[in-house]
């Protein structure tokens, strides 16, 4: 039984596991058809869908509050993101798709971009339709049809935004197969699906991997977790900095792969800092998702709340409190949790599993530096590498700081939570192949083809 996360009075229909081969039969009959539509049609699709999409921006927005708990004003920049999405990955096409020559070469030549054919897509819960969009969109546009299935905690408002999608494209181009991780197994392994992109765990991460080990031509695009850090240098602007961080530790609950979880400040201004960051993260007060005020909505199942809740009982230096309230706004009960913050040295942190593992909530563990390459080298102890923040105005040593982190994205005086999509996103390490996200994602969706011609 689905409940909502912010209402445990609402049930939420079952996910009945859908029929993978039939989906994906589909999409291989219609391949051949859509990888030689005109590429101006293909945009029209695409355009069409995002009319559409935007007719329903508020619906879809309420959806994944619903089932998520993500409060509505994040899940409205969600859906405003997916219905953007459109025209970049359209001017990306427009860039990476163009035939081109090279002009030293003895023979006349091509080097084209052909589609691969089906592309299996597996959605997140915490982003269910934008990160999988973003994928969506450039493999379409490509020319290469599209299975989605859809992370079973949001299976109704993606099941919304695949009818919508769905209605802008000839028959089988688009199709959606619910489930959970038998069907995405499935889904990955089938032999006529010969590009796949998932956004989730390492765990099933590593389980795709594993599944299309043996299909070498089968390309397959991973974003996975990610245990960020924020570097507070002791120049830093220390309340952008405590903003930031708050910021980053709450929005989505901390259910994002670049929430902040890890904060190395100075010690020379490690208090001051710790002050600034329980007054702002005293703003988040957990409330119910559908409401415009709430900052802070629950997270998305009681497995998660249970998770939450073994972490904080760990006997560590807890200097911000957290907790799990019964009840919240118009006494609501749901999966409410509130920020916590523990604090430990270098010497100890690094052996805390709080330090190295993804809690997917809003916890974060303080641990004071005294030196840039001390931050430096504990930002890189462990085995994710996806987003650090730098605090320092000075852009000499950030850049000094950012040559030697190994995260895939590095921002100046930003949450790591800051990820535009009209930049690339990937991951290092265990976060991933640095492949499937933000800008340009359209570059990993076809196979590379030269063609030469007698002189």
């Amino acid at each position: 039984m689905r409940l909502s996360p912010g209402d445990l009075s609402i049930q939420l229909p079952d996910v009945a596991d859908g029929d993978t081969s039939a989906a994906v039969g589909r999409a291989d009959e219609a391949f051949e058809r859509w990888r030689t539509t005109p590429a101006a049609e293909r945009v029209g699709c695409l355009k069409a869908a995002q009319g559409r999409i935007s007719e329903q921006k508020e619906q879809l927005a309420r959806g994944i509050a619903l089932e998520t708990g993500k409060p509505i004003t994040e899940a409205r920049g969600e859906v405003g993101a997916v219905v953007a999405k459109i025209d970049l990955a359209i001017a990306d096409a427009k860039r990476h798709l163009a035939d081109s020559t090279e002009s030293d070469c003895t023979n006349p030549n091509v080097i084209r971009r052909r589609a691969r054919g089906v592309a299996g897509v597996i959605g997140p819960f915490n982003f269910p339709v934008h990160l999988a969009h973003g994928a969506i969109t450039a493999y379409l546009l490509a020319g290469n049809t599209v299975v989605f299935k859809p992370s079973p905690l949001a299976a109704g408002v993606c099941q919304a935004y695949g009818d919508l999608m769905r209605e802008s494209f000839p028959p089988g181009v688009f199709e959606v197969v619910q489930g959970g991780a038998a069907v995405g197994q499935a889904l990955v392994s089938h032999s006529a699906v010969r590009s796949v992109c998932f956004t989730g765990s390492v765990a099933a991460g590593k389980a795709i991997a594993g599944a299309t080990a043996d299909d070498l031509g089968k390309d397959v695009a991973l974003e996975l977790g990610g245990k960020n850090a924020a570097i507070v240098r002791d120049d830093a602007d220390l309340d952008l900095a405590a903003t930031a961080v708050a910021e980053a530790m709450c929005l989505t609950a901390g259910q994002r792969c670049n929430s902040t979880s890890r904060v190395l400040v100075d010690h020379t201004v490690e208090a001051r800092f710790i002050d600034l960051l329980k007054q702002k993260l005293a703003t988040f007060v957990p409330g119910d998702p559908l409401d415009d005020a709430t900052r802070l909505g629950p997270v998305v199942t009681e497995a998660a709340r249970r998770r939450y809740l073994d972490t904080i009982a760990q006997p560590l230096d807890w200097i911000v409190l957290g907790g799990a309230p019964e009840q919240v706004a118009g006494n609501k009960r749901g999966h409410y949790v509130l920020p916590a913050v523990a604090r430990a040295e270098a010497e100890r942190a690094v052996g805390l599993e709080l330090f190295r593992e993804e809690v997917f909530a809003p916890v974060a563990l303080v641990v004071p530096t005294r030196s840039d390459a001390e931050a430096v080298k504990l930002a890189n102890a462990t085995d994710y590498g996806l987003t650090t923040s730098v605090f320092t105005p000075d852009r000499d040593r950030f850049l000094k700081l950012a040559d030697a982190l190994e995260a895939g994205n590095v921002y100046q005086n930003l949450a790591t939570t800051f990820s535009p999509s009209t930049l690339p996103f990937g991951g290092w390490k265990s976060s991933g192949n640095g492949r499937p996200g933000g800008r340009g994602f359209v570059r990993f969706v076809t196979n590379e083809q030269v063609v030469q011609m007698k002189a």
